[in-house]
This record gives C-alpha cells, sequence and structure tokens, in this order.
C-alpha cells in the first residue's frame, strides 16, 4: 500500500508509525504528546518557537530537529507555518531527509532506470537501500511506486519499500514536502540507486 491518504495508516511492515502535517496560523499554539520512540521535526515554511519539555528552541524554515522529549511539545508560530512530525521504530543507520520542491521543467529528463511512462520533470526513476516516504503538503503531482501510478496532492505520503523503484514524473501544481529513508540494509548503500549503474549509489539529493 505505497499511497497513504492518512498520516496513521502505515502497514506493520513499515518502521514509520506515523506523520503530521500541522499548519499554523500567525501566533496561533499546538500541543502534541509522544507517540513513537523516536520523532523527526521538520520545519517546512515559516518560523516557530518549540518548548520541548523544559527547553525552548527557536526554529527557522529549513530546520529540522529530532525530538527528545517526555512529555508534551508546545509549538507557537510567529508567522504561518509548515512542519511536519514522523514517528517511528527506525535504527541509527538511516539514509536521508529533507525537505524538497518540485515543479515542471522546460527539459525534462530522466538520469534514472528507463521507463515508457513521459514525463515533465527532472527526475529519476531509482530504488534505495531502505524503504523511503514522500509526504506532500502542498500541490499535486503524479509519482509512480511499485510499478503503480499514484494521483498524490496535500496531506499526503507515498512509502515505498526497500528495493523497488519510485518515480515522479509529472506535476499538476508545485509539490512540496518531505522526503524520509529509514534504516540502511542490505549492503547499506546510501543515495539514489540505479540499476544500469549496477546498483552505485548516486547522492542527488
Amino acid at each position: 500500500m505505497p499511497h497513504i491518504n492518512n498520516g496513521n495508516e502505515f502497514p506493520g511492515w513499515r518502521e514509520i508509525d506515523f506523520y503530521r502535517i500541522i499548519n499554523l496560523n500567525p501566533g496561533e499554539v499546538k500541543s502534541y504528546k509522544r507517540k513513537s520512540l523516536k520523532e523527526i521535526l521538520f520545519a517546512c515554511e515559516g518560523n516557530c518557537s518549540v518548548r520541548i519539555d523544559d527547553q525552548l528552541k527557536y526554529l527557522v524554515q529549513g530546520e529540522i530537529i529530532n525530538l527528545n522529549y517526555k512529555n508534551e511539545i508546545i509549538i507557537e508560530s510567529e508567522n504561518s507555518a509548515v512542519l511536519i512530525i514522523v514517528g517511528g521504530r527506525w535504527n541509527d543507520e538511516i539514509g536521508s531527509y529533507g525537505i524538497f520542491s518540485l515543479d515542471n521543467s522546460s527539459t525534462p529528463k530522466n538520469i534514472g532506470d528507463p521507463v515508457q511512462y513521459e514525463r515533465t520533470t527532472e527526475f529519476d526513476n531509482h530504488f534505495h537501500d531502505c524503504d523511503e516516504l514522500w509526504i506532500i503538503y502542498s500541490g499535486s503531482g503524479l509519482a509512480v511506486s511499485e510499478n503503480k501510478f499514484y494521483n498524490v496532492k496535500a496531506g499526503e505520503c507515498i512509502a515505498t519499500k526497500m528495493g523497488d523503484h519510485h518515480d515522479f514524473p509529472k506535476v499538476y501544481e508545485t509539490v512540496k514536502g518531505i522526503w524520509f529513508e529509514t534504516s540502511l540494509k542490505g549492503k547499506k548503500r546510501k543515495g539514489h540507486l540505479w540499476n544500469h549503474t549496477h546498483g552505485k549509489p548516486e547522492v542527488i539529493k
């Protein structure tokens, strides 16, 4: 089930328990209790302050932090802000993670493994030595995962199993989201992997 419409729908084989997209208005305050063994917070847009137990931390757009807290976190925004929390049970040796934006290109191309479908983006068809999530908080587009096509929009997630190819060939409205790669397994290679390079890692994120 690569296409997930709700942050609590993850299948049992995933190392992810949930994801939560937080939209804050200026001056708004929200609190959340811990749900998973490990949690990570992405400050996707805007600036905010986060009270983690007795410590206060100021986050700027683009910052990513591991959440270590016992009781709850309290988030207050200065301006409009978008944050994403991902929780789960991954180990200490993971792939990579970050915030991304994807749009159509005047020169679409695929430097990854060959495909038969059309594309409008500069994105590569690839796989990993780990599971990977794309969590979308804005926009919409066409994603490919495990040989199936999915129309995805804000609030949804594409979760691809280790070893399966995935791609983002078309954008309908500028896509903004995060990627998160879970525990490395097998050969534990980092980066985008392509069969046409015999599984040689290509770190292009």
